[in-house]
């Protein structure tokens, strides 16, 4: 795929989809939609940012999103997380607050996640690109496989991982991990999603980034340090 590439860590769990014809089709249409002249977020370079950011074998938590932001600046490649300097958007300004009356972590002065996916928190989107401001606007274009893919090798892993998934979306996309989940070595978050249109549903009080840890201490995992 034009101008990214696959980490060493991935390359045995995505080489089998990313040579398919429709991974081929992928790349193919989205240079012809960055020559017809539509901005495509984020830039290219870092729509494999999260797996860049986390090898396989380190991911110990995994948060699933949807699809990149829209604005200018805002995507570099890790769900919910904005480049420094971005004012955080509605949902992560929402999992700053939860993150707080959680554990009790002051919201950061940065929406930049990159410090926990250097712990092992997979930030992965479902869908790696979008046009600017055009929400949802490469879904079902092909990332679909790659992304499941993804997920599938952590699950596959046998190694504690935590998946938090927030919304239907999140929860429908990782639908292969619940057969999993009755394995000792993982555990499955589920909650509304972290939007101002269903926080107030229970994602507030949820307790996403407690739980996590609890669950990794007691598989013999270092916490995560949610600070940023």
């Amino acid at each position: 795929m034009a101008g990214e590439t696959i980490p060493e860590s991935w390359r045995a769990a995505l080489d089998p989809v990313l040579n398919t014809p429709e991974a081929r089709r992928l790349g193919g249409w989205l240079q012809a939609e960055e020559a017809a002249g539509k901005v495509i977020y984020p830039p290219r370079g870092m729509r494999l940012a999260a797996l860049h950011a986390t090898p396989l074998e380190e991911v110990r938590v995994v948060i699933l999103g949807q699809d990149p932001y829209h604005g200018p600046g805002q995507a570099h490649g890790l769900s919910f997380s904005v480049q420094d300097g971005v004012r955080p958007p509605p949902s992560l300004a929402n999992i700053f607050r939860e993150l707080q009356s959680d554990l009790g972590i002051a919201r950061p002065a940065t929406g930049n996640l990159t410090p926990w996916a250097r712990q092992g928190v997979l930030l992965l989107n479902n869908t790696l690109t979008v046009e600017e401001s055009k929400a949802g606007s490469h879904a079902g274009r092909g990332w679909d496989a790659i992304t499941d893919a993804a997920v599938q090798a952590v699950a596959a892993r046998g190694e504690p991982a935590v998946f938090v998934l927030w919304g239907s979306h999140a929860q429908k996309k990782a639908g292969r991990v619940r057969g999993l989940a009755r394995a000792s070595h993982l555990l499955v978050l589920e909650s509304p999603h972290p939007s101002p249109l269903s926080a107030h549903r229970g994602f507030f009080g949820s307790r996403p980034f407690s739980q996590a840890n609890a669950f990794l201490e007691s598989h013999g995992q270092q916490a995560i340090d949610w600070g940023l």
